[in-house]
């Protein structure tokens, strides 16, 4: 630290921080969160916590199940950091083993749906039906003929309430009714979604004519399905749905309290463009070799920012990697074989209580849920002997439950259950499908090799080790990405979220059942609002994205109850993470952008100005602090009283709070709503683009808006003021909130401020080390910058250098590009937190200092830009490996430019990818194995 400082000119830390911070805004008073625990008392203190959960079985259902992880995936995906410390694939040459895994799960829910195209996964099936909504919506065009959207009755009530709150600031309405006495008419609404089977367990034959008939209407179909019930039912896509939406989480991945697991959207093709979230294509390299990247309006949505219609930070990709590996596995057959399993066993018990009475099956046709019915006090009865025996049952009605079965269940288990149901143990032996046989699906479905190459764990093993070694993850080295914050993942902070007593707890379960997580949640709540200066915090929105969203709702919401609900304008900086106006968009605000100056900062006569233009209609100021720009604005709290006195609220993008945390508290600046980055500043690590956590932090005028939960709504929320449900669990993917927990009693009160001092001085560093060759392009105004550095490319555009080419060429040091043309096209920026360490850092500098030297020999007219190193990187290994070689650099300064890269060496597995190939002729599922045969790194692609 000490020579660092010395490198700044500076003697302290303290020092830095009065210069690189501004006073007005230092916070008054220390964090007050108590000491650091250890690494070992942190675990006993979780071991604690679990030890108190209930180990009760769950038979609730809901789109949520128990589920059996096989070991091989546990340890090799969900437990591996080269899986989980990744970064989003935009640097697809290095990222090609995490994006076939993605591929995989595209073609597995291409094939299950019966569908042309699928994304690469979202939040939960509720947020997933609400994207699907808002799809059909904007499909519609400007001219849009309804604003009527219709929900059938027997949908999840969580996702008909995270439906509904999405529609309403939108200006939709939505009809909620029984679908089998529904009528649609031609241009009354603009969609319908259905759940096949019904949140009773209904597998309703009735259900094709009403699809067919509500197609010939012109209505477009969304079908909530399950996906394991899809390996013995007709497919979405033959009976005329056009969208099918649904959860992966039976797929493998534990129930975890409600999160994260893997929701997707299948699409028909003519929907290719407007399908939310990422989809993941096969294009080709400058080779012609196969390769694999994200896809259209993956790309689409920065570019699109205030007219896009979703939000890019939608996706669950660890789960969903875990979900298709359990795919890979198991294969067809082995599905199908558990599927068979589950619903035999349903059948079975089905019959049991046929023959004994007091309760009947409402529902003749199932897949794994009964619906069962007797009166009120035979229910009553056996939910409680249920309850006593540590078995929960879900109770529809006051005359009615359901008993959800799930791949766990076992045959000890079904006569458990029938001693509580109808206190009898005789199980039938007959195994007897109540399918209805016009739903039986007919036909193939994971057909690719890849779905029957991998049976024995051995194989599995190999597959998934293969896989991971084709992307770079923070295990190979630091990934400098400004504003993403990719720091360390302490193993101790990962460890619980697969013990059981965490995993297992169903969302909806009892309250009462679960105290170790109810204490985790309400002691992380009470140290987020130490943190953030506000009065309270909602667990609930489970990422960044869904964050802003539910703040933005909070703020409409408030203004609406004050009878200001004509306020629509929502102010954000030109400097804003594209994700902002996305979510402002989606929140049924209109986006005016604020200018910047020529130092970075917002332009505070601009914003006074709109302020003063808008101000009738003013809702909230979407603002970065520290800016994007990577400063500390001194303005900040002008500019937030600004908003204030033009009757609107500041809404504060929580993305940089690493640079904030113990430092300065956003309510003591002027802040109204805050999201947290929990999957940022918080250690909850980004899985390669997903899980994350995007808890609000509120003042105390917004508390009573904050998000409430129909099934386990939060203490002293008033449902009259909510925002209602944006998620479909009550506090999101509540199993990695154990990560954040334990980072911040790993940490303490003094070591968190520290954490934020060493982030800065390791930015500082950066910068100052790297100015020399790429300037740093705004600094605060005392010449430092914040957590981040923009370092400025432009300059070296005459000589035909491009900023893809450095970013592709640090692949060959072994590095991660920064972010790249963010947010000023044309240059990189740069994060390094606090996690890495004087080494690294400096081979990060050596390896940019030597990329600036290569682009000399570029400007001096030694080497051409297109025959240089910087144009062919990344190198491969077939390309530095093939018999010509006849380059004007040796294959050394090719693959081993520095020389750390003697001592380990990460090989790119493709080289520069062309991605308008794959744009053109969209493929988003595994193709046959012949197009995968690799031709000579000689090969030009034209021929």
């Amino acid at each position: 630290m000490k020579e660092m400082l010395a490198t700044l000119g500076l003697s302290s830390l303290d020092e830095l921080m009065d210069k690189a911070v501004p006073q007005p805004i230092r916070s008054s008073r220390p964090l007050q969160i108590g000491e650091a625990l250890t690494e070992h008392d942190v675990l006993l203190r979780l071991r604690e916590l679990a030890a108190s959960n209930c180990a009760a079985t769950s038979y609730i259902g809901m789109g949520y199940h128990d589920c059996v992880t096989p070991p091989v995936i546990q340890r090799n995906i969900l437990e591996n950091p080269a899986w989980y410390t990744s970064y989003t694939p935009y640097q697809s040459e290095i990222a090609q083993g995490r994006l076939e895994a993605l591929l995989n799960f595209q073609t597995m829910v291409i094939d299950l749906t019966g569908l042309e195209i699928a994304n690469a996964s979202l939040l939960d099936e509720a947020t997933a039906a609400a994207e699907a909504m808002a799809m059909l919506h904007a499909a519609q065009g400007r001219k849009a003929r309804s604003s009527k959207f219709f929900v059938a009755s027997d949908c999840h009530p969580q996702t008909i309430e995270v439906v509904q709150t999405r529609a309403r600031c939108r200006g939709w309405k939505v009809v909620v009714a029984e679908w089998r006495d529904f009528t649609v008419l031609e241009g009354e609404l603009f969609g319908a979604l259905l759940q096949y089977p019904g949140t009773d367990g209904a597998v309703d034959p009735g259900i094709v004519d009403f699809t067919a008939s509500t197609r010939d209407a012109g209505v477009p179909v969304i079908m909530a399905t399950d996906l394991l019930a899809l390996t013995l039912l007709t497919p979405p896509g033959e009976i005329h749905a056009d969208i099918a939406v649904g959860s992966s989480q039976r797929l493998g991945m534990p129930m975890g309290m409600g999160g994260p697991h893997a929701a997707f959207l299948a699409a028909r093709e003519s929907f290719k463009r407007q399908i939310p979230g990422r989809i993941i294509g096969v294009t080709r390299d400058a080779y012609g070799k196969p390769a694999l990247r994200m896809a259209l309006q993956t790309r689409e949505q920065h570019i699109r920012r205030e007219k896009a219609t979703s939000n890019i930070c939608t996706a669950e990709v660890l789960p969903a990697v875990v979900a298709s590996m359990y795919a890979v596995y198991h294969g067809p057959k082995g599905l199908r074989r558990i599927a068979e399993s589950i619903h035999i066993r349903a059948s079975r018990l089905a019959a049991a209580i046929c023959a004994h009475g007091g309760l009947s099956v409402a529902r003749e046709t199932f897949f794994d849920t009964l619906c069962l019915r007797g009166s009120a006090n035979v229910v009553q009865a056996a939910f409680s002997r249920a309850r006593a025996a540590g078995i929960n049952l879900r109770r529809l009605a006051e005359d009615t439950l359901t008993v959800a079965l799930d791949e766990t269940t076992s045959d000890s288990d079904l006569t458990r259950l029938l001693q509580v149901l109808i206190q009898d143990d005789v199980l039938p032996t007959t195994e007897v499908s109540t399918l209805p046989p016009s739903l039986s699906r007919q036909g193939h479905y994971l057909q690719h090799p890849v779905f029957h190459s991998y049976r024995s764990e051995t194989e599995m093993l190999r597959y998934m080790r293969r896989l991971d070694a084709r992307d770079l993850s923070l295990t190979t080295s630091m990934i400098p990405l400004g504003s993403c914050t990719m720091k360390l993942n302490a193993t101790v902070e990962m460890m619980p979220i697969t013990w059981p007593e965490f995993a297992a707890p169903h969302p909806f379960a009892p309250v009462e059942q679960n105290p170790g997580y109810t204490k985790v949640f309400a002691e992380l709540e009470e140290i987020l609002v130490e943190i953030t200066g506000m009065a309270r915090v909602s667990l609930q929105p489970n990422a960044g994205s869904q964050g802003e969203y539910a703040g933005l709702l909070v703020i409409r919401q408030y203004q609406a109850e004050r009878g200001e609900g004509h306020r629509r304008i929502c102010l954000i900086p030109a400097s804003a993470h594209g994700t902002n106006p996305a979510s402002a968009v989606m929140a049924g605000l209109k986006v005016v952008v604020v200018a910047c100056d020529t130092e970075g900062n917002i332009d505070v006569e601009d914003l006074r100005a709109k302020a003063e233009r808008h101000s009738v209609e003013l809702a909230a100021l979407m603002v970065t602090y520290p800016s994007t720009h990577g400063v500390f604005e001194k303005a900040i709290t002008d500019i937030c009283r600004i908003v204030h006195e033009h009757g609107g609220q500041v809404y504060m993008d929580g993305a940089n709070m690493n640079a904030m945390v113990g430092l300065c508290r956003p309510g003591e600046i002027g802040v109204d709503v805050c999201h947290l980055n929990l999957h940022k500043t918080f250690c909850i690590p980004h899985g390669g683009g997903g899980p994350g956590m995007g808890p609000i932090a509120v003042a105390e005028h917004l508390v009573g808006y904050l998000p409430h939960h129909s099934v386990l709504a939060p203490a002293g929320s008033d449902e009259e003021k909510t925002i209602g449900v944006i998620s479909a669990a009550p506090y999101g993917s509540a199993v990695i909130l154990l990560i954040s927990w334990s980072y911040l009693k790993l940490m303490g009160a003094w070591d968190l401020e520290q954490a934020t001092r060493i982030a800065i001085l390791n930015a500082n560093y950066v910068a100052c080390r790297l100015d020399p060759c790429f300037p740093v392009l705004y600094r605060g105004r005392e010449g430092f910058v914040a957590h981040e550095a923009i370092c400025d490319l432009r300059g070296f555009k005459k000589a035909g250098i491009e900023v893809e080419d450095l970013a592709k060429r640090l692949m060959d040091y072994g590095y991660h590009a920064p972010t790249v043309h963010f947010p000023v096209p044309g240059t990189v920026m740069i994060e390094p937190t606090e996690s890495e360490s004087r080494q690294e850092l400096d081979r990060f500098c050596d390896a940019m200092e030597a990329i600036r030297e290569e682009i000399a020999e570029i400007e001096r007219g030694e080497v051409a830009v297109e025959d240089s190193a910087l144009r062919n990187a990344p190198h491969t290994q077939d390309i530095v490996l093939a018999a010509e070689w006849n380059r004007p650099y040796s294959r050394e300064q090719a693959a081993r430019p520095a020389s750390w890269l003697r001592e380990h060496k990460f090989w790119p597995r493709v080289s520069r990818i062309d991605n308008t190939f794959g744009d053109r002729q969209l493929v988003c599922f595994c193709q046959p194995v012949e197009a995968y045969a690799e031709p000579s790194p000689n090969t030009n692609v034209e021929d």
